[in-house]
């Protein structure tokens, strides 16, 4: 009796062990089964859709703005810096991404946390002729800290419910074909 009941205990930790490891995989499975990848590694989508905290940020008049303002849209919130080599890479793809995909619901919110706010971005909006995206800043780095960001440059990637449906840290090609099947995706009505 004894051991039927030790037999019985460890085949269920064992299906426990089993679903959870493939509840994990199954995560990192649809990351890379997006096709998705940036320079440090795939677009990592959350199992479950995620409530964003609560943020704000200033645009190039000084207004205050916050995700709300763009529900309805798939929003690619991204933070960046003008003295990050990897930002300052990825920007134009971001910029054309806003070109081709702004119509179609994608709001591009590349947010700068340069200390330096206007006085930095401007100008280097104007040297790198993004002119397909709006200026977003957050000089004090609250919502980046806000979203636990663990380094420049990271994209989050919001459903038009307004939930975080993943991640991706480092630089990547945001106007490429795969970023754009990622994003629709999201667009659809049958969103995963």
């Amino acid at each position: 009796m004894q051991n039927a009941k030790t037999n019985r205990r460890t085949v269920l930790a064992l299906a426990a062990g089993a679903t959870l490891a493939l509840g994990a995989k199954g995560s990192s499975v649809f990351a890379q089964a997006s096709g998705f990848a940036g320079k440090m590694g795939p677009f990592k989508a959350h199992r479950e859709p995620v409530r964003p905290p609560e943020i704000s940020f200033q645009d190039a008049d000084g207004r205050t703005l916050g995700l709300g303002d763009f529900r309805g849209r798939v929003v690619v919130l991204n933070y960046w810096a003008t003295w990050c080599a990897p930002c300052v890479e990825e920007m134009p793809s971001l910029d054309r991404l806003q070109a081709q995909m702004g119509k179609a619901g994608v709001a591009v919110l590349a947010i700068s946390v340069d200390r330096g706010g206007m006085r930095q971005v401007a100008p280097f909006f104007a040297a790198n002729t993004l002119a397909n995206l709006p200026v977003y800043l957050d000089p004090s780095g609250a919502s980046m800290r806000a979203f636990a960001v663990r380094g420049l440059p990271t994209t989050i990637v919001i459903d038009p419910d307004g939930f975080e449906r993943g991640r991706l840290e480092g630089a990547a090609a945001w106007d490429s074909p795969a970023a754009e099947r990622l994003l629709r995706q999201y667009l659809s009505k049958n969103r995963i």
